[in-house]
């Protein structure tokens, strides 16, 4: 459901209701400024987002890009870094 802010304030408790169903778009000046979505929907929403620590998503990215990571470690111990030649004026 998409509705305007005008129509949000004035019919709140009929909104709130409506995104028990669905989320429900709320537009401002012709785009979409904000959703609103049920209590329920929000609490799986970040539930799904906490699902991996910090350390898991690490050891993900390093399972996925190893072999970008071992070229890149490589290419460092040939030749160093980049900008270890430059010089302050």
């Amino acid at each position: 459901m998409q509705v305007t802010a005008t129509q949000a304030k004035n019919r709140f408790g009929a909104i709130c209701a409506q995104a028990k169903e669905g989320p429900v778009f709320v537009e401002k000046d012709g785009r979409i400024d904000s959703v609103i979505v049920s209590a329920k929907q929000f609490a799986e929403l970040q539930g799904a987002s906490r699902t991996q620590t910090l350390s898991q998503r690490k050891a993900q990215f390093e399972q996925s890009h190893s072999a970008w990571l071992a070229e890149q470690n490589q290419r460092f111990e040939a030749h160093g870094l980049w900008c270890d030649d430059m010089r302050v004026w």
